[in-house]
């Protein structure tokens, strides 16, 4: 059995608008409570930032910290919503934690629990702890530069695209980016207002490797409906050339979703707090991105190509003299 993604482009179309439409009322309401269409986390707000190290002797720092123990200390005295990470180095161990920004009494407090909590790993050494503060100039600035990242990302790809392919191939592979990028930023707008997930750096970092994967992607597809154009002999039509291109590339599309996916299911399950959202935002990309590159993408440029063809086809010709 053949996918027929031309016959169906209605549904296919519905589908992302639905997602999207879904993602785009959460930011909605999300900048109306929040200020921003996703919860931001510390990396982006400002917030204060405390590491204790432990005194180790003679390169001996005892045995290995627990993360999760720490973390259900910090937890238990009002600390939600922290980044919690372990340090490690030559003659140092120890841990990080960044939360919002505390009083001179909250971040005594948390020093307080912090310290009791790694008693067991451990006695903390003054000269390895230090307290910081990180305005939020400093979170506007990573921000900013995350989102520079994100457009220098899509700007370089389209170059790319165009050279490769050609303008229009180039334009539906951008909208098909902006495709997933809209439904992992979604996804993520709801978890924040329904469930408090905020977004830190990570974030930026999943967005660029799910364009890198999306585009590949798309590529790939875009490759053989090429290939399929130049073998033709114009006796099939450019809308039967583009499902037949997404069926002879179907198995691998599938194949290298899952393959990307599977790993990633097992982080988000087992690889901890600090990777469990990272994780899922590169699962639910990956998986956009693939619907993207077989759907959206092949159907767009069906689509406009039909059109142009319709276009020419109906335009008055010109007689010679």
């Amino acid at each position: 059995m053949k996918l027929d993604v031309i016959k169906n482009a209605r549904l296919y179309f519905s589908i992302s608008s639905a997602i999207i439409l879904a993602g785009l009322v959460a930011m909605v309401i999300s900048f109306q409570q929040l200020g921003s269409p996703l919860r931001l986390g510390i990396d982006f707000t400002g917030g204060s930032s405390i590491t204790l190290g432990l005194a180790c002797n003679a390169g001996n720092c005892g045995k290995p910290i627990d993360v999760s123990v720490v973390r259900q200390a910090v937890e238990s005295k009002g600390f939600t919503n922290s980044v919690i990470q372990l340090v490690e180095g030559k003659d140092l161990k120890g841990i990080s934690i960044r939360t919002a920004r505390l009083s001179v009494d909250e971040r005594a407090k948390l020093k307080e629990t912090l310290t009791e909590s790694l008693k067991q790993y451990g006695e903390v050494d003054p000269k390895k702890s230090q307290i910081d503060e990180v305005g939020p100039a400093i979170g506007q600035q990573a921000l900013n530069n995350g989102l520079l990242a994100l457009a220098v990302s899509f700007t370089g790809i389209g170059v790319y695209l165009a050279f490769r392919f050609q303008l229009d191939y180039a334009t539906f592979a951008i909208i098909a980016l902006f495709h997933d990028i809209f439904v992992t930023a979604g996804a993520f707008s709801i978890l924040g207002l329904t469930m408090g997930v905020e977004i830190d750096s990570l974030f930026i970092v999943s967005m660029l490797t799910i364009c890198g994967f999306s585009v590949n992607d798309t590529v790939v597809i875009y490759d053989r409906i090429r290939e399929n154009v130049k073998l033709d002999t114009d006796t099939t039509s450019f809308n039967n050339l583009v499902n037949a291109s997404v069926n002879q590339t179907l198995g691998r599309s599938i194949n290298t979703s899952l393959t990307s996916t599977l790993p990633l299911v097992a982080i988000f399950l087992f690889g901890g707090a600090t990777l469990r959202f990272f994780a899922l935002a590169l699962i639910i990309g990956f998986l956009s991105g693939a619907y993207s590159s077989i759907f959206n993408a092949s159907i767009l440029l069906a689509w406009w190509r039909s059109r142009s063809s319709s276009y020419n086809a109906s335009s008055p010709k010109t007689e010679a003299n």
